[in-house]
């Protein structure tokens, strides 16, 4: 699926917590115990690997996790869920089960989402403008010319957003933002030309994001990484 994401965890020996930044994107999880929904976060989510504990995951772009999942974002947004409490109780079942005896968990979990994409109400139109509005505001443009671009009033944007991003346009913009100044300054850009690069008013701004968005100041999540 495009723009979808395979990602590991290894296991590893001792507890390691794990700061999960907000990225406009939803998640499916496994984790050993089952399979995970991770909604799309408004902050940061701290979660502790307990040792021996690895997980996979597959992570949707903005706009594609509640077609595969078959719920609005906004009901799952700060949220961590299992599956069986979205799917069928026997199909989520049958998924963990596939999962856990595979050699590839990633490509099941790839699989069935395929299937459950194809399965959802097809209406292109519509995909296609999420997927305008989502890189609109990637981009930097204002949510009114977005709105205009998709024939959307800012009202009937904010409430199509809540459904397929979990937030309004204004909170995604934010988010998107926050992630671009972030790869930038681990891409070894200075934190003041990140900044501008991603359209903040300075870099105090970049550093009032950061700590509002991450919990904590730029230099020291750098370092957890």
């Amino acid at each position: 699926m495009a723009g979808t994401v395979v990602w590991r965890r290894e296991a590893l020996a001792h507890p390691h917590r794990v700061r999960v930044l907000p990225d406009g994107c939803m998640d499916l999880i496994w984790t050993g115990g089952g399979l995970l929904v991770a909604g799309p976060d408004t902050g940061a989510h701290l979660t502790d690997d307990p040792p021996g504990t690895g997980c996979v995951g597959l992570r949707f772009p903005p706009g594609t996790g509640p077609r595969v999942l078959g719920v609005p974002a906004c009901e799952l947004r700060d949220a961590r869920v299992p599956l069986e409490a979205l799917w069928p109780g026997r199909e989520a079942r049958e998924l963990a089960e596939r999962v856990a005896g595979a050699r590839d968990g990633a490509a099941v979990l790839e699989e069935a989402a395929a299937v459950r994409l194809r399965r959802a109400p097809d209406d292109p139109s519509a995909v296609t403008a999420v997927t305008a509005v989502a890189t609109g505001l990637r981009d930097g443009v204002s949510v009114a010319e977005v709105a205009r671009g998709v024939g959307l009033s800012e009202r009937q944007l904010h409430r199509r957003s809540l459904t397929a991003f979990g937030y309004g346009p204004k909170t995604l913009a934010r988010v998107l933002r926050f992630r671009r100044a972030l790869r930038l300054v681990r891409g070894g850009v200075p934190p003041a030309s990140a900044a501008a690069d991603a359209g903040y008013a300075d870099q105090a701004h970049l550093s009032r994001e950061v700590r509002a968005l991450a919990g904590v100041q730029l230099s020291v999540l750098l370092s957890e990484r």
